[in-house]
C-alpha cells in the first residue's frame, strides 16, 4: 500500500508543479517590473542637483558677504589678539591657519555663514574681523550631511544586485510555502493508505480462508466517521456474516447428508415392519394352543414394532423440511403460551418469565419458532425435575430478538457439548437425539442461530437468536 501513498505525494506534485512554476514567474516579472519602476534614478538627479543648487547658493552668499564686508555694508565682530584665549575655537583655528581669509558656517545646524579676516598688522595689535551673514534658516552643514548620506545610500543601492536578491528570497519564500503543504499531504496520505492497507491485507487473509480476521475500528471521534472507518466497519459486519452464514451453510449441509440417511433409513424400516407385524397377527389368530402366551407374545412384539414406526416418523419428520414463511413473530406472546402448557405438564416445576418490556417483533416462521420453544423448554423441565427452575428470558436489540432458556439441572458434560446439535445422538432415556437437531436447523431456516450459553442456574442454557422484524414488516403486522 506504499503505493497508494506514492501516488498521492506524486499527484499532489504533478497538481503543484506547474502552478509551482507559473506563480514563480509571474512574481519574478511583476518583482523585476517593479524594480524598475524604482526611484533609485530619479533619487539620484534629485540628489545631485540639490547638491549643485546648494553649491551656488553658497557661493553667492560667500561673495555677497564678502562684498558687503569690503564695502564696509556691514559690522564686524573683531576678536583682538589679547584675548585669543577666549575666541571661538573656529577663529583660533583660522588664526594659526597662518590664512587671509576664511569663510566658515556657525550656528545651529550651519545656519550662518561667517567671514574671518586678519586685521591690524602684526604683534599684540593685530585682530580677526569676522562678518556674520544669516542664511534665512538654511542649515547648510546638516543640509551638507543629509545630501552626502543620500549620495552613500544610491551608491549602496547601485552596488547591489536587488533584482537577484528579490528573486532569490521570493523563490526561498515560495518553496518554503510549497514545502508546508507538502508536509501534511503526506500526514493526510499515510493516514489514508495505512488504514487501506490493513483492509486489503484482512480481505487477503480473509480470502486465504482466516474467518477470524477483523480489524480495529476507532469508537469515536472524526476518524470512525469517515469513509475509511466506514469501510472497515463494513468489513467487520462482513465478516461477521460470511461467517455466520458459512457455519450455517455447514450445518444445513450436514443436516441434509442425515436427512438422506433418515428417509433411506425409514423407507427400510417401513417394509421390513409391516410383513412383520402381519405375520405375528397370523400367528395369533391360527395357534390356540396356549394362547395367554402366544398374546402375550403378539402384545410384545406389536408394542415394540410401535416404537419402531414412533422411530421411523421421527426420522420422517426430521428428513422433511417444512415450508418455512416468515413473517411478524411475537415473541413475548409464544413464549408465555408455551410456557403454559409446559405449566399443565410440569405442575412442580418452578417456571421464571422476563419478558422484554419493548414487546420485540421477530421476522421469523412461527411455527418453527413454535416447535423451538416446546423443545427447548420441554427439555430444560425434564432437566431440572420437581421442584427445580426453569427461567425464559426474552431480549432484543437492533439487528435480533433474543430468547434464552435456562434450568436448574445437572447441566452438559464436555463430550455431550460437544455433540449437543448432532442428530441421532441422545442423552436421555427416552429421547430420539433429534430435538435439538431439528430445533437447531428450524433456527436457522428462519435466518437465525440456536446456540448454548453459560447459564444462570446452574444447568443448561440455550440462545435463541431470530433475525428483528424491519419497520415495514411490523407495520404490515400492527395493521
Amino acid at each position: 500500500m506504499k503505493r497508494l501513498r506514492h501516488r498521492l505525494i506524486a499527484a499532489f506534485l504533478a497538481a503543484t508543479i506547474l502552478p509551482f512554476a507559473a506563480a514563480t514567474w509571474i512574481g519574478a516579472s511583476l518583482l523585476d517590473r517593479s524594480l524598475g519602476y524604482a526611484t533609485t534614478g530619479e533619487l539620484d538627479r534629485l540628489s545631485r542637483t540639490l547638491e549643485a543648487t546648494v553649491r551656488q547658493f553658497y557661493q553667492r552668499e560667500r561673495e555677497a558677504l564678502k562684498q558687503d564686508a569690503l564695502a564696509g555694508r556691514t559690522t564686524p565682530t573683531i576678536h583682538a589678539v589679547a584675548d585669543i584665549a577666549r575666541w571661538p575655537e573656529p577663529v583660533r583655528a583660522f588664526w594659526h591657519s597662518g590664512e587671509a581669509e576664511r569663510f566658515a558656517l556657525s550656528g545651529p545646524g550651519g545656519d550662518h555663514l561667517d567671514y574671518l579676516r586678519r586685521a591690524g598688522g602684526e604683534g599684540p595689535v593685530s585682530s580677526v574681523e569676522a562678518f556674520s551673514r544669516d542664511l534665512r534658516g538654511i542649515r547648510m552643514e546638516q543640509l551638507s550631511a543629509e545630501l552626502r548620506q543620500t549620495r552613500e545610500l544610491v551608491e549602496s543601492i547601485e552596488g547591489r544586485d536587488l533584482r537577484r536578491g528579490f528573486t532569490l528570497t521570493l523563490l526561498l519564500l515560495l518553496g518554503a510555502a510549497w514545502l508546508l503543504s507538502l508536509a501534511p499531504l503526506v500526514f493526510i496520505a499515510h493516514r489514508i493508505s495505512q488504514p487501506i492497507q490493513q483492509l486489503t491485507a484482512a480481505l487477503s487473509a480473509f480470502a486465504a480462508g482466516d474467518w477470524t480476521r477483523r480489524l480495529p475500528v476507532a469508537s469515536e471521534g472524526k476518524s470512525a466517521r469517515d469513509e475509511v472507518g466506514k469501510a472497515l466497519e463494513a468489513f467487520n459486519h462482513m465478516a461477521d456474516q460470511l461467517r455466520q452464514q458459512r457455519e450455517r451453510l455447514v450445518y444445513l449441509t450436514q443436516m441434509a447428508s442425515w436427512q438422506s440417511l433418515a428417509r433411506k433409513t425409514a423407507h427400510e424400516l417401513k417394509n421390513s415392519l409391516t410383513p412383520i407385524r402381519l405375520t405375528v397377527e397370523e400367528i395369533q389368530a391360527r395357534q390356540p394352543a396356549d394362547r395367554a402366551f402366544i398374546d402375550q407374545a403378539a402384545q410384545i412384539v406389536v408394542s415394540e414394532i410401535d416404537a419402531l414406526e414412533r422411530r421411523v416418523r421421527a426420522f420422517s419428520e426430521f428428513a422433511s423440511d417444512p415450508a418455512v414463511v416468515l413473517e411478524a413473530v411475537d415473541v413475548n406472546a409464544l413464549v408465555t403460551e408455551r410456557i403454559a402448557l409446559q405449566r399443565r405438564v410440569h405442575p412442580d416445576t418452578d417456571f421464571q418469565v422476563r419478558l422484554d418490556p419493548r414487546r420485540p417483533l421477530a421476522n421469523a416462521g412461527a411455527d418453527l419458532v413454535k416447535g423451538i420453544l416446546t423443545n427447548l423448554v420441554q427439555n430444560a423441565a425434564e432437566a431440572a425435575g420437581a421442584k427445580g427452575t426453569v427461567r425464559i428470558v426474552t431480549s432484543s436489540t437492533d439487528t435480533y430478538v433474543l430468547i434464552d432458556v435456562h434450568d436448574s439441572g445437572p447441566g452438559l458434560s464436555a463430550a455431550a457439548s460437544a455433540t449437543l446439535f448432532e442428530p441421532t445422538i441422545t442423552f436421555k432415556k427416552q429421547g430420539m437425539g433429534l430435538g435439538l437437531s431439528i430445533a437447531k436447523k428450524n433456527a436457522m431456516l428462519s435466518n437465525g442461530d440456536l446456540s448454548r450459553l453459560d447459564g444462570e442456574l446452574g444447568g443448561a442454557a440455550f440462545r435463541v437468536s431470530l433475525r428483528r422484524a424491519d419497520a415495514a414488516i411490523v407495520a404490515e403486522w400492527a395493521s
